[in-house]
This record gives C-alpha cells, sequence and structure tokens, in this order.
C-alpha cells in the first residue's frame, strides 16, 4: 500500500526524514510496516531519492529517523549505533551480531528467580499467543549475566562503581525482531529488585537496558575475549611446545595459529591488566574482581559452547534469519573442519594410529588438566580415541584463535564507542524503585570523561590488525607449500575466498553490514 504526500511548499534538498505513527480516534492503533519513503523533486522528475526503512513502527517509538539511500555507504557502523542505540530492536539485534553473540541463548522455561508472569509481558507478544506459547515456539531468548551476581566492583577516580547481574527476556517477532521484553538488575527477586518493562517510564526502561549493555561489556572483555580466546589459545600454545616436538604434524598445523598468542598475553597482563592498567583505572571489573570473574567464567564453560554447530544449535540461533554471527561462524567452522579432517587423514590411517600417538595424547592430557582444569563437567576431551574427536578439538582451536577472536575483537570500537551504549563503569547504584529517575538523572550513572577516554584508546589499539596481517588459512610456513597439504590449502581458501564473496553481497543490502566473520577480514591468529 502506497501513501502519496504532497509538501504545501518548496521543500528543498532531503537528507534525513523523521517519521512517526500517531493514533488517531476512531482507528485501531496497529503497527505499521514502512518498506521506504521515496522522494520526487516533481510529479515529472523520473528520479527517486530513496530513503530504505524496512521495519515496523508503533506509536511508543516515537520518532524514526530515515537517511538517504546513497548515503548510507557511507553511514559507518559507529554513526549507526549512535543513532539508534535507544531502540529496543537494536539492542536485540547486538545480542546476536554485535561483539558479544556467545551470550544469548534460546529458552523454554523461565527461570525460577526471574519474576516475570505472563501477564507482565502480554502487551509486547502477539495478541493471540501467550508467552508459554511462544517459548513453546522458540520465540523467547535470554540473557543471564549470573557469572557477575556480588562481584566487587572497583573505584574509579577515586568513585564507588557498581556492578548489576541483570537477567533479560527477549522476544524474536512475527516482523523480524528481537527486542528485550523484560529486565531485571539483580539475582535474587524481591520488591527492591523490579522487572523493568518497555511500557515504563522511557528513563526507567533505557537506564535497565544501559545496566544490560553494562554487564555485557564485562563479560565480553574478560570472558568472551580474554578467556575464550587469549587464554585458550596460551593453553593451547604452553601445551604444543611442551608436548608436541616441531617434527609433529599437529605442531606444524597449530603453531601458525597460536605462536603469537604468548607474546601478546604476556603484553596484556604487564599493561592493561597491571596495576593503573585500564581495567584497574577504568572499568567497574578491577583487579579484584577479574580472578574472581575468570574463575568463574572457567567453571562455566561447556566444551560444547566452544564448539560452533553445538553451541548455535543449543542456543536457538542457527535458524534466526537476522543472526549474521551463527550463519557465518557455521560457513567458516565447516571450511576449518574440512581442511583440518583432510590434513589428518595424511598422518592417520585410522583411529588406532590416533590412539597409540603418544605425543598427541600427552597434548591433550595437558591442556585437559592444566587449562580445564581436570573439570570433567566441562566435557572436553582428556584424550583422543578416535580421528573425529581430534578433528573437532583441532577445529576448535583454530576457530577460537583466528575467527572468534576476529568477531569479538574487531567490532568492539564499532559497538562501544559511543559510552551510553556500552557503558565500562556505572557510578550510580542499580534502581530498585521504579519511577526514581528522570531523563537527565541517566548522565549521571555514566563513567566520567577521562576513564571513558582511556577505554577508547585501548579499544582504539585493540581493534587495528597487525602490520603484518596473515588472512586465515594464508601459511608462510614451507611445509604448507609442497606435497599434498597444497591441494587442501588451495581448497580450504578457495572455499574462504567464496564465503567472503557471499558475505559482501549480503551486506550490501544491509543497511548495517555485519563483515567481522568475513575471511579477509579474519587473521590466522591473535596478533592484538
Amino acid at each position: 500500500y502506497t501513501v502519496v504526500i504532497k509538501p504545501k511548499e518548496e521543500v528543498g534538498i532531503v537528507v534525513l526524514l523523521r517519521l512517526r505513527l500517531e493514533a488517531q480516534p476512531g482507528f485501531p492503533d496497529l503497527d505499521w510496516h514502512c518498506h521506504d519513503v521515496q522522494v520526487r523533486r516533481s510529479s515529472e522528475d523520473l528520479e527517486v531519492e530513496v530513503f530504505p526503512c524496512h521495519k515496523w513502527i508503533r506509536t511508543a517509538d516515537g520518532y524514526i529517523e530515515l537517511r538517504n539511500e546513497k548515503e548510507n555507504y557511507f553511514f559507518s557502523p559507529i554513526e549507526y549505533v549512535q543513532a539508534h542505540w535507544q531502540e529496543d530492536a537494536f539492542f536485540g539485534y547486538q545480542c546476536l551480531n554485535g561483539c558479544n553473540p556467545l551470550c544469548i541463548r534460546q529458552i523454554h522455561n523461565l527461570p525460577p528467580n526471574l519474576s516475570v508472569t505472563s501477564e507482565m509481558v502480554r502487551p509486547f507478544l502477539p495478541e493471540d499467543s501467550s508467552l508459554g506459547q511462544e517459548m513453546e515456539r522458540g520465540h523467547v531468548y535470554l540473557l543471564d549475566y549470573e557469572v557477575l551476581d556480588q562481584l566487587p566492583a572497583n573505584t574509579v577516580n577515586d568513585k564507588q562503581t557498581y556492578l548489576a547481574a541483570p537477567l533479560c527476556l527477549l522476544h524474536y517477532s512475527r516482523q523480524g525482531e528481537l527486542k528485550p521484553i523484560a529486565i531485571q538488575l539483580q539475582q535474587a527477586p524481591g520488591p527492591q529488585n523490579p522487572v523493568f518493562l518497555p511500557s515504563d517510564a522511557a528513563p526507567d526502561w533505557l537506564l535497565a537496558k544501559m545496566w544490560v549493555r553494562n554487564s555485557d561489556f564485562q563479560v565480553h572483555q574478560l570472558l568472551t575475549h580474554f578467556l575464550r580466546t587469549h587464554l585458550l589459545g596460551e593453553v593451547c600454545c604452553t601445551a604444543t611446545l611442551r608436548q608436541l616436538p616441531e617434527i609433529h604434524p599437529l605442531h606444524q598445523l597449530l603453531m601458525p595459529h597460536i605462536r603469537s598468542t604468548l607474546q601478546i598475553n604476556i603484553q596484556a597482563r604487564i599493561t592493561l591488566l597491571a596495576t593503573k592498567g585500564v581495567f584497574d583505572k577504568s572499568i567497574a571489573c578491577g583487579l579484584e574482581a577479574i580472578p574472581l570473574l575468570l574463575a568463574r567464567g572457567t567453571q562455566r564453560l561447556r566444551y560444547s559452547s566452544m564448539c560452533v554447530p553445538d553451541d548455535v544449535r543449543v542456543r536457538g540461533l542457527d535458524a534466526l534469519p537476522i543472526c549474521y554471527y551463527a550463519q557465518d561462524a557455521l560457513r567458516v567452522w565447516d571450511a576449518l573442519h574440512r581442511f583440518v579432517a583432510g590434513w589428518i587423514r595424511l598422518y592417520y590411517c585410522n583411529d588406532e594410529d590416533v590412539q597409540h600417538d603418544c605425543e598427541l595424547q600427552n597434548w591433550i592430557g595437558e591442556i585437559f588438566t592444566e587449562g580445564f582444569l581436570g573439570l570433567s563437567h566441562i566435557g572436553a576431551p582428556q584424550s583422543f580415541q578416535t580421528a573425529g574427536e581430534m578433528c573437532k578439538f583441532v577445529t576448535m582451536v583454530i576457530f577460537s584463535c583466528s575467527a572468534l577472536h576476529a568477531a569479538v575483537n574487531f567490532s568492539q570500537l564499532d559497538y562501544n564507542i559511543w559510552i551510553p551504549n556500552s557503558p565500562a563503569a556505572m557510578s550510580r547504584p542499580p534502581s530498585q524503585t521504579k519511577g526514581s529517575v528522570s531523563e537527565e538523572d541517566i548522565f549521571s550513572f555514566l563513567p566520567e570523561v577521562n576513564s571513558s577516554c582511556h577505554v577508547l584508546s585501548v579499544l582504539s589499539l585493540l581493534s587495528q590488525p597487525a602490520i603484518d596481517f596473515v588472512p586465515l588459512c594464508h601459511y608462510n610456513e614451507w611445509y604448507f607449500s609442497s606435497g599434498a597439504i597444497v591441494k587442501l590449502v588451495e581448497e580450504v581458501r578457495r572455499e574462504l575466498k567464496m564465503l567472503a564473496k557471499d558475505i559482501a553481497d549480503r551486506n550490501s543490502q544491509l543497511e548495517l553490514p555485519y563483515p567481522y566473520l568475513s575471511p579477509d577480514c579474519i587473521e590466522n591468529s591473535v596478533t592484538i
């Protein structure tokens, strides 16, 4: 359906449009899906300027800003975040495709400590459905930052900061948007721990979302980024140097993907994670909280969550059309898995060969004992009984030290540079009642300028690709350029090149592209 609007006077050059859906007496207050707005200079003019929208608009949304389609190639992710950070749909988008896509998971039952009732969230669900039905259909997701509960918060600029441990319920709508529908800021339910809703006063709801983003910042930096990529790579690098001689084929395969991890982690310990470093001076999880959080994060690790096909299936992301992280991660994983499987076949004829390789068994044994602390509930292998087990584990290591690091590291400046979207610290405690903050109060929760600049300077440094950037599966070592291995390398490079083209084609159609897992953006190892 097309609506034609003729202005009463000359408009001039249009670079920005604002739309608002206004309820009218006698008409049902229904959501309106806007495809785009097209502007002609006159009825005779054949040239049309297009302002894409592609979203559902509600009266509660207020004004929606649209930009000229020609300008959206110039619309950087940083500008997009600044323009859309307050929107519920963008909040949900970040959970799937931002710098920390590893926390959100599909649920079919509510956590017992989340004080949400079906009636409470009914206004934010389809009229002909209920919370129970939406959970049955797989449309309900959860963010749970229980790992932060009761952690000691840092002192920044001689002022106490605060941490929350929120639970956030999200719903995937029939319009293809993921939106938060309820937020509880602390783990223990009670009268001083209300559930915030989209229908609450705008400052209450916005501040609740900011607390979730603050919690996500801590978990992203220390667990998703540091633990899952840097520290995993360090453990595997150390075990490789200790247990596998240089002539061992696994040593030769892995070292291009893990060699630089030790150096970069040592630098991180003596700068970022040290006294007067950025965590000590500017981030809510300071030096007292870091070892506690890393210990909790290690206890909560699961091997299945480190293997992409298992992870995205268990978290209900594999069939979600708007989860570009899951789509791209699956394809990169599959390419790497085929490459590793072909490589294993060159050196191991059967499962018995794998079982009888003492050096290989010592390697995986050390990783299980020293890296996973012998914790059997994590589910990581203690030994390899089959070539398939070995292939899965080696693929996980390579993926974590290359693709996962690219996804969670090189995206962070885009999403964190606008401080209200991802505050590194909060200067006031979480609200215990509704209606206690005004719009002006919100900014008093944000960190001071000097600490924010400190964080952003570090994130800017971490977001720069290495000078000697080596793309995924490009190898300079001599043993990759001879014999049957050459064909394997050529094949995986060809597959990754096709994936990069597919991602570029898809991104050209998106208002906010997702480039972080394009193989030409993935470095072979953790170098920053």
